[in-house]
Order: C-alpha cells, then structure tokens, then sequence
C-alpha cells in the first residue's frame, strides 16, 4: 500500500489548522532543559564542592570525569541503535527515568568509584541520551523548516545553560549539593518523564501527518512533495568523505567547550575573577547563543550548511584569544559573548548537518555515531587542563595548545559538502 493510501486509512487524521510537529518542538525543548543534570556547565558547579568536603586533587576528579564520559561515549553507539529499533518516545521516557536515579544516586556519592558511577550514569543518560533523542525527533516532524524547528527547540537547551548553574548555587547555598541532586531527580520523575510518555510521537505519519504539514485549508490528507529527502543507511554514510569531516568537526567544539566549561571557575579565578563571574559567563554566555540559534535556523535554510559551520571555528578562535587574558569583568562579559555565539550556532548546525545530509530514516544509528564522538571529544577536555594546571599551576600553556583544535575544524567544515549518493 502506497503512503498516501495508509495515510488517508490512519485512524487519526489531521484535519485542523495546527501541525502536531510544533508539540513535539516543545516537548523536545524541556527533554534537552532536563538533559541539564549530565551537563558540563551543571557539574561544574558541584566540582569544587566534591574537591573541597572529600579531599580529592582537581586531577583525580578530572580524570573520574573524563574516564566516565569516554565510557559514556561508547555506550552512545547502543543508545543510537535502540532509537532506530524501539522509537523516540520509549527511549526519551526510559533516559529521563534512569537520569533521575542517577540524580539521586550522585546525591550520595562520597568514594572516588560511586563518584565515577555517578558521572558515567548522568552523562550517559544526561548529556547522551536525553540529547540524542530530542535531535533525532524533531527531524522526523520538518524538513523544509528543520533549521526554524531546530532553533525553537534549543530554547530549552540554552534556557538550561542559562539557569541550571545558577538554580545549582542557589540551591547549594540554600540547603547543600546533595540536595541539589535530588531536587533534580524529582524534577524529571514527577514532571518531564510523564509528560514524554503522554504526548511523545515518533513521526508526523503515526498521527496522519507528514513532514513541514501546514493545513491551513483544512485539508484531511498531506500531501507528498514535503518528504522528498533520500536517506542513507549508517553503512552508504560511512563510505563517505564528509561523514567523518563531520564527525570531527562535531567532536572539536565538544572538548574546546567542556574543558573551558570544566575549570572554568579555576581559570578565571587564576586572574582574579571569583566564582560569581564565572557564574555570571555561563549565563551570559547562554543568553546570547539563545538568539544565535535563530540566527543560525536563518543560515542552514538559506546557506550551505558547511559554510556555517566553518564559520564556528572562526569564533571558537576569537574566544580563545580573549579568554587568556581576562583580568576585568568587561573582558569576561566580551568573552561570554563570543564563546554563547559560537555556541548557538553551533547547537544547530551541527545538529542540523546529519539530516540534511543523510535523510530522516537511519538517524538514530548515525546520529549514535556523532554523539559517541561529541561524549568522546567531552571526555578528553577536562583532563588536558586539570593535569596542565597541576604540573604548570596554571591554564596559559593548555589553552594555547588547544588552538590547533578549532583550525583543524574550520578546514574539515569547508571541505565537507552535501555528499550524493551514487546510484547502483
């Protein structure tokens, strides 16, 4: 049977002027808020705490952190396999429940292997999964207006980043880090978990529809010139050039990003700025990637999309020009800048790239592929800067060697076009 004749005999038809796709743009926004818990700039706020009340060096939990997260990594290339079989809507609601307990569980860690369970566990299901999900989801729903949906639905994600290290301190001053983490783990049982399980649907055609759907007729069946995009099985992909241009263009920002984000408040307490600033370039940093994103939805839908991600590279090594002297709070507020709009941009091209290239079918195995190199590229970057700041005691020679990171990644962009498929 043809898709337009299952369409038209789906029991749930679409027939108002609202497509369902912009719910799922919704729901995916608070999946990648709650993915905050396994986020670098939320564990950055717990470190000093751990370092402080256990007596442990700034290396060893560097070090647990890295080793968690490479583990992590690993574990996406099942996490990405189990999207293609079982759906979005099981494995959203499955990684925010398991998210949760690892919530609770890091609310008791007080040895150096609870502490590496604690952070394997967030990171797999936190920064892993609970972000893999949404950004194979939304891809289902639009294909002409991916880049748009894209940018709504990273809302949640800089919402994230602009609150959750600050709920984070104020709920550490409040009460203390354990609390904290539970605090979260309620959040996700009692709110996001349900809200994933009720309303969640994998595709546009479980509910009648079909991809970029505007009804504004009433018309009771889509039509079909929305879904002409060509998918590649993970195998036609990995033949390619591009795929791995890509891959490390994905893994550079991750571990330019988490080591920066890591130490951060070390970094700039090494020129006299206190935790506060280092609070405050989180936020600041989030507040301006927020409109990036919209900026960034803009230039994949009108601009070749490698362009653009070259273009992130350029930023990402203006930022780290800026952030080797930072002795005011004017260089820091400037720095933020840079660094929240190379980040917005980045959230959506990269996330954007791997549809636009290789189709909406098998995305969930390839985009597995890209957040094992993402988790990877995040669990190399704190460990370079924790061991440099032990045997230099400080940042300036680790963060000049990280240059070479974001040049490498402006020459794979350029040289990474939307690969065609050969016919056989």
């Amino acid at each position: 049977m043809s898709l337009k004749n299952k369409l038209r005999d789906h029991s749930v038809v679409y027939s108002g002027k609202f497509y369902y796709g912009w719910v799922i743009v919704f729901i995916s926004s608070l999946g990648i808020f709650f993915s905050g818990p396994g986020q670098t700039y939320s564990n950055s706020i717990f470190i000093d705490h751990y370092i402080e009340d256990f007596g442990w060096s700034r290396s060893l939990v560097s070090g647990i952190y890295s080793g968690a997260t490479f583990l992590a990594g690993m574990l996406m290339l099942v996490v990405g396999r189990l999207v293609d079989r079982w759906g979005q809507r099981v494995i959203m609601t499955g990684a925010g429940a398991s998210l949760a307990i690892a919530c609770f569980w890091n609310s008791f860690v007080f040895t150096p292997i609870m502490l590496f369970i604690g952070f394997l566990t967030i990171r797999l299901f936190g920064q892993g999964s609970m972000t893999l999900v949404p950004n194979t989801l939304v891809p289902q729903w639009f294909i002409k207006k991916r880049g748009r949906a894209m940018s709504l639905m990273m809302i949640g994600g800089f919402a994230g980043a602009t609150l959750i290290p600050i709920i984070n301190a104020w709920l550490i001053e409040l009460w203390d880090w354990q609390t904290a983490w539970r605090v979260w783990g309620g959040a996700l049982l009692l709110f996001f978990v349900p809200i994933a399980w009720i309303w969640v649907r994998d595709t546009p055609e479980q509910v009648g529809m079909l991809p970029d759907q505007t009804n504004s007729r009433g018309s009771s069946v889509p039509t079909l010139g929305n879904i002409a995009e060509e998918s590649w099985t993970l195998q036609e992909a990995m033949r390619t050039r591009e795929f791995w241009l890509i891959l490390l263009c994905v893994a550079i920002p991750a571990l330019v990003n988490t080591g920066l984000t890591f130490h951060l408040t070390s970094i700039l307490g090494e020129q006299g700025l206190g935790v506060a600033t280092a609070a405050s370039v989180l936020s600041i940093m989030a507040f301006v990637g927020f409109p990036m994103t919209f900026v960034a939805g803009f230039a994949v839908d009108r601009f070749p999309i490698h362009w653009v991600l070259a273009f992130v590279f350029v930023l990402e090594m203006i930022f780290l020009c800026l952030i080797l002297n930072l002795q005011t709070i004017v260089g820091a507020v400037v720095f933020a800048f840079f660094w929240g709009a190379a980040n917005g941009l980045e959230q959506i091209v990269i996330n954007a790239i791997w549809p636009n290239y290789f189709g909406r079918r098998y995305l969930g195995s390839i985009r597995g592929i890209a957040m094992m190199l993402m988790v990877v590229g995040s669990a190399l970057g704190p460990l370079p800067y924790g061991v440099a700041f032990d045997w230099f005691g400080g940042y300036t020679q680790v963060i000049i060697a990280t240059f070479i990171c974001p040049i490498i990644g402006f020459f794979a962009a350029l040289f990474s076009p939307a690969p065609k498929k050969i016919k056989e």
